[in-house]
């Protein structure tokens, strides 16, 4: 049917477009403001753009969901619309200054691109589907558009809230690990014994599958280490919510600086985790150990340096940087001999 070729022409053009406008969401920077920049101004405008956008993936979507076949004029018209969305979306994007602060500007741009993709996404389900019938796969880009849209309701609206926001998700994938790691060292000597009957297998002496008594004094440090991890985080959380502000440029750069810290937390207790897991490597479980408990200095260091930490706040930071150093030193002491 040549005039249903024709009638989809135009949703190639506008998937070409849109890949385009994501590649600069993706790289672009932002528009250091021509005039004076108001938050408030740009949560509205984002809002509304994000809202005209979900709006715009419902006309393109029931457009082709049901006979009879759409015109390729109504096609290039609906096209044009849904291009025109996305640009406003992008264009907003580009309002909010690196001033404002990283944290959130990211947490901005994520919500950003999955609204382009999830259009992308959309504009390609249509062009693949056969005509006229509204595939499953249709619903399920459409209810990904409208997901992706709603998504601006939730966002942090200042550097404060995005980089609390960013701490708790490091303080919940640090607890799972830690979690895992209770949980492994519990089911006892032998994690394997379950699948393993010893009598029959002699393996009993097999090191590889469980934990030696020097591999658990070492572990009984590390957990200390991966313990200090849960509260550093938590703690830091606490300040930056009870006082942070994202007031003046100093103190936005500073929740920055204590999320990019932060954020090595969690990769850094993975990394000591996996190294934990017999057959142990004594010597790779000390390194892992060291990264970590420099990046955790670091974030006490940085957050006792910030506004977000008064005077009354500084005990806590000593006591864990103290914790920190113990558990370091009780790793080295018990790793010595593989150096």
């Amino acid at each position: 049917a040549p005039a249903a070729m024709e009638a989809r022409e135009p949703l190639r053009d506008l998937r070409g477009a849109l890949r385009a406008v994501l590649a600069r969401v993706r790289e672009g920077e932002p528009g250091e403001g021509r005039e004076p920049f108001e938050l408030p101004r740009f949560w509205d405008a984002l809002g509304q753009t994000f809202k005209v956008t979900s709006q715009e993936a419902t006309k393109l979507s029931l457009a082709f969901s049901r006979p009879p076949l759409t015109s390729a004029e109504n096609c290039r018209k609906l096209s044009e619309d849904v291009q025109n969305a996305v640009l406003a979306v992008a264009t907003v994007y580009y309002w909010l200054p690196k001033g404002q602060g990283t944290t959130l500007r990211k947490m901005v741009r994520d919500a950003t691109t999955e609204v382009v993709e999830g259009m992308i996404q959309l504009t390609e389900t249509i062009l693949g589907a056969p005509l006229e019938s509204l595939s499953q796969e249709q619903l399920v880009s459409t209810g990904g558009v409208w997901e992706a849209c709603e998504q601006v309701s939730s966002l942090p609206r200042d550097n404060q809230a995005a980089v609390a926001s960013a701490l708790a998700a490091c303080l919940g994938v640090v607890k799972d690990a830690l979690e895992e790691m209770e949980h492994a060292l519990v089911e006892g000597q032998d994690p394997y014994s379950d699948i393993m009957e010893d009598e029959d297998l002699g393996f009993r002496g097999n090191r590889d599958t469980y934990w030696s008594e020097a591999d658990r004094k070492l572990l009984s440090s590390c957990m200390g280490l991966m313990k200090a991890s849960k509260a550093c985080l938590k703690k830091v959380l606490g300040v930056v919510k009870a006082y942070g502000k994202a007031d003046s440029p100093e103190q936005i750069a500073q929740l920055d600086d204590l999320a990019d810290i932060a954020n090595e937390i969690s990769p850094s207790v993975d990394e000591l985790a996996l190294s934990m897991y017999p057959p142990m490597n004594q010597l790779a479980v000390r390194l892992n150990a060291a990264k970590l408990a420099s990046v955790l200095k670091k974030v006490l260091e940085i957050t006792k340096a910030s506004h977000v930490c008064p005077p009354s706040e500084e005990g806590w930071v000593q006591f864990l940087t103290g914790a920190v150093d113990h558990n370091m030193n009780k790793i080295k002491n018990f790793t010595q001999g593989q150096l």
